[in-house]
């Protein structure tokens, strides 16, 4: 009997043959590092359902950054927890607000890294929805100002990405055209495009303290069980004037992520967030998972499945794997 024309085997059978005909490659250049940013200073404080991530103050967040700048970090992703909250969520466009502050700090230390600002009022308002509330129901339009002004704000402490994360409709457009008028039309919007309304969330809502106080948002983000829907979320993003698109969660819609590079051919994040990683570092602390290969293997498959880069709490993990640190 003789053997088959192919022998795919060969091709496997040292490292540096793998290397060689690898297809997917994952990097630093490929991660931004989410961060919690609180008020005070010289904080930082464990988060108990996030093990291994921090709620910083201003300036031990600069801090990190500054590290993990020198550990090949390309960006980070700011989230603030500010002492006050109202109906409005207010604080979010305060010019010395928490974020706005650990920007300018952050510039300082690591002028050179990206820095994201994640746009959103859920962590600023008493009822912890991302909008204006009215008799119990969360309005797209009268939210639409509030996120541009808060936009401005983020651009004016010199944030280098804002990032819409509300799924409120038109607010690319508002946010575009605001930033404009102000004289940041260099700012980029990467667009939470394609956000469901996933049970993942749980641990960053903990950490963040933005748990809805009634109902939950599942009449603005998205139902799990839809993927066209996600295109057309994707397409208005882009119509209204988003640099970038982002796809979160990541691992449970891999195959929504693949369309949207596919159709699109845009630059295209994905955001592994707080519950695929508590879930992983959970069964890794209890010995059932190899920490550093499954990391590996399921930030590769974002990659593969067509990401240009990841939103991981991973991120200085993997940099340090990487490095050899």
């Amino acid at each position: 009997m003789s053997f088959p024309a192919e022998r795919p085997r060969r091709l496997r059978s040292s490292e540096g043959l793998r290397r060689l005909v690898r297809e997917t490659a994952l990097s630093t250049d490929d991660l931004v590092m989410p961060l919690f940013v609180e008020t005070g200073s010289a904080k930082s404080e464990p988060i108990p359902s996030m093990p291994g991530q921090f709620r910083f103050s201003a300036d031990t967040v600069a801090a990190e950054c500054a590290e993990l700048y020198e550990l090949g970090i390309p960006a980070v992703i700011l989230f603030g927890i500010p002492e006050r909250k109202d109906a409005e969520g207010s604080e979010a466009w305060r010019e010395d607000g928490v974020v706005q502050t650990a920007i300018r700090e952050i510039k300082k230390k690591a002028p050179d890294l990206v820095v994201m600002a994640d746009v959103c009022l859920c962590e600023y308002t008493d009822h912890g929805h991302c909008g204006v509330v009215e008799d119990g129901r969360v309005l797209n339009d009268p939210t639409l100002d509030l996120l541009a002004r808060t936009s401005v704000s983020l651009a004016r402490a010199g944030a280098d990405v804002v990032a819409p994360s509300d799924m409120m409709d038109g607010r690319v457009r508002r946010i575009r055209a605001a930033l404009d008028e102000a004289g940041f039309s260099d700012t980029v919007i990467l667009s939470y495009a394609v956000k469901y309304a996933s049970a993942f969330y749980g641990p960053f809502r903990d950490a963040a303290g933005s748990a809805p106080s009634f109902g939950d948002r599942r009449s603005y983000q998205m139902d799990p069980p839809n993927s066209d829907e996600g295109l057309r979320e994707a397409r208005l993003d882009i119509e209204e004037g988003a640099d970038i698109i982002m796809v979160k969660p990541a691992l449970p819609y891999l195959d929504v992520l693949r369309r949207v590079k596919d159709e699109f051919a845009r630059p295209t994040a994905a955001y592994c967030v707080s519950g695929e990683y508590s879930m992983i570092k959970a069964a890794c602390e209890r010995g059932w998972l190899d920490e550093r290969r499954v990391v590996m293997e399921a930030l590769t498959s974002v990659r593969r499945a067509g990401a240009d880069f990841v939103l991981t709490y991973f991120a200085k993990d993997i940099a340090k794997w990487l490095g050899g640190k």
